[in-house]
């Protein structure tokens, strides 16, 4: 029989809780297979399950991916969940490039630190090496591809990362003890798209979908983005492994009966699509335990009934530098005159893209097209409305980021590149934060000195405001997305 902890993981196992999908993976040794704690399958006896922190964990015992709850499915942990801050970075980083065969060395040296450290701390976070996560990333996007595309089996060999169709396949039939074809042989053709690659990313309910398109909505960038009241559409330019530079378009949309958001690409951006994974993952902040959030937000209620609204989640970012970029353009304006800017600057200095989808027809100019200007800044951007101030902080921060200076993304440490960023001539601290808050995930972000939140909390005085901002920590920055909200 099951005890201590072993026991409560059954118990919320047997319980089909979503608030636990994605914390904890079920080994049923009378099946050989795991699951996530939603399957729906016959629940196994106590003796026959074993638990494990990771679908990496399971597959190192030997254990198979379950064909109907799907772990490549389950969402992630936040950044508050992890005990080791350098592992969580690490774990970003290892789902985003999981397609672009770096090595481990390479992956430390990103991270500020040596392999042997990284092995080290890895394993005693999650009892299994940084390779042997790597591996099971691969594993999953590849079954998630050929369960839900039409792609060849090498197309999908090389979006995963593995470099070679045998390597693919060898180690395929090694973990899962079937091969690729088999695999998609039990997937009827029917179910399967036949033109576009959509894939299905998993969330924890509740989630406020209506609220973040709003959010986004009202901060789109004409010709970059659109939004409407069912998806997110944008154009997309990234590097892949092999150092092509690719562009395409992309479209979100939410599946609330499956807690599953449909993310749907344009071909040319097939060797990129872990990238483009871990970057939606960022913007729809779907790392998110939204319980965690409300046990300690429902008390802003007391304040005011409705101000915080369960499953409210913090707007991230797809593209760091076009943020950033966003955010200087919005300080002191409004939000409506700050997307007017950014989508000139879009329109005079972006690449055009023909996407086929009305509303999209730019990919947003590069640091290295600010950087390579001719002349003074001013004498580009001003004539596009960007005072002469904002024009020299945007060059400055294109320098930075062409340099590699600084990090802005969910392996950051926030702490180290808000000094950064505060050291360019025009960035102050509400800036930095509000970067850090959307581009590098930070989830502790309060920023007392903004309009909206003040006006939200008036009649509190600003010392008073700080003090009420305490009790929220760890998740002060979805205490200000929802003061943004109540407005």
């Amino acid at each position: 029989m099951l005890e201590g902890k072993d026991k409560a993981w059954y118990a919320a196992f047997k319980s089909k809780d979503s608030r636990f999908d994605g914390r904890f993976f079920v080994g049923v040794s009378s099946t050989g297979i795991y699951c996530r704690p939603v399957c729906r399958a016959k629940l196994p006896k106590e003796e026959n399950c074993t638990f494990y922190s990771t679908a990496a964990e399971a597959e190192q015992a030997g254990y198979r991916p379950c064909l109907l709850c799907r772990p490549e499915l389950a969402p992630g942990t936040s950044p508050m969940d992890a005990t080791a801050s350098l592992v969580n970075r690490a774990v970003r980083l290892l789902e985003e490039n999981c397609g672009t065969g770096q090595s481990l060395e390479e992956f430390a040296e990103r991270l500020g630190c040596t392999s042997r450290h990284l092995r080290r701390a890895f394993t005693e976070e999650y009892h299994v090496s940084p390779v042997q996560y790597l591996q099971t990333c691969r594993l999953l996007l590849a079954k998630s591809l050929l369960t839900d595309t039409n792609l060849s089996i090498l197309d999908i060999a090389m979006a995963s990362g593995f470099g070679s169709l045998r390597r693919f396949n060898d180690l395929f039939k090694k973990q899962y003890r079937m091969s690729p074809t088999a695999l998609r042989k039990l997937t009827p053709g029917e179910e399967r798209q036949q033109t576009d690659v959509t894939l299905a990313l998993g969330y924890r309910p509740p989630y406020q979908w209506s609220l973040i398109l709003k959010f986004l909505a009202q901060r789109a960038i004409s010709g970059v983005e659109v939004v409407d009241e069912e998806s997110y559409m944008r154009t997309v330019r990234l590097v892949s492994g092999e150092s092509k530079e690719v562009c395409g378009w992309i479209r979100v949309t939410n599946k609330p009966a499956q807690n599953v958001l449909n993310v749907t690409l344009s071909s040319a951006l097939r060797s990129v699509l872990p990238q483009i994974l871990a970057r939606i993952r960022c913007l729809f902040d779907l790392y998110c335990d939204p319980e965690a959030v409300s046990e300690v937000l429902s008390s802003m209620n007391d304040i005011r009934p409705g101000l915080f609204v369960p499953g409210t989640r913090v707007p991230g970012c797809f593209e760091p530098y076009e943020m950033a970029v966003r955010a200087v353009l919005g300080q002191q304006i409004t939000v409506k005159a700050a997307g007017t800017l950014a989508a000139r600057l879009a329109e005079a200095y972006g690449e055009p893209l023909q996407t086929g989808i009305e509303g999209l027809t730019h990919v947003f100019p590069t640091p290295e097209r600010m950087i390579t200007l001719e002349g003074a800044i001013e004498n580009h951007l001003g004539p596009l409305g960007i005072t002469s101030a904002r024009a020299r902080t945007i060059l400055e921060l294109s320098r930075v980021f062409v340099q590699k200076k600084i990090a802005v993304n969910l392996c950051s440490r926030p702490e180290r590149e808000m000094k950064i960023l505060m050291d360019i001539p025009g960035i102050g601290t509400w800036t930095a934060q509000y970067i850090a808050m959307r581009a590098m995930g930070w989830p502790d972000v309060f920023l007392d000195t903004d309009y909206g939140v003040k006006k939200a909390l008036a009649p509190f005085a600003p010392k008073e405001i700080l003090t009420l901002a305490q009790t929220w920590h760890p998740w002060r920055s979805y205490a200000t997305v929802n003061l943004w909200n109540s407005l």
